[in-house]
């Protein structure tokens, strides 16, 4: 059986009062890896910038 699928039947089997602080969780736990994603993006733009910001790529892209 699948991570997913316990989950679910953990959540099926769960009291209903638990559903409103499961989404909360879900939610909570997508917005931390979402926020690591656009942090990490974030963090890089000065370093690649250094690379991609030259003469020579801009030659080299001009025609796209």
């Amino acid at each position: 059986m699948s991570t997913k699928e316990l989950i679910l039947q953990e959540i099926d089997s769960a009291p209903e009062e638990f559903s409103s602080e499961v989404l909360d969780l879900i939610r909570a736990l997508k917005l931390v890896k979402n926020s690591d994603v656009n942090e990490a993006t974030l963090l890089s733009q000065d370093i690649l910038a250094k690379d991609w910001s030259t003469p020579e790529e801009d030659a080299a892209w001009k025609d796209l």
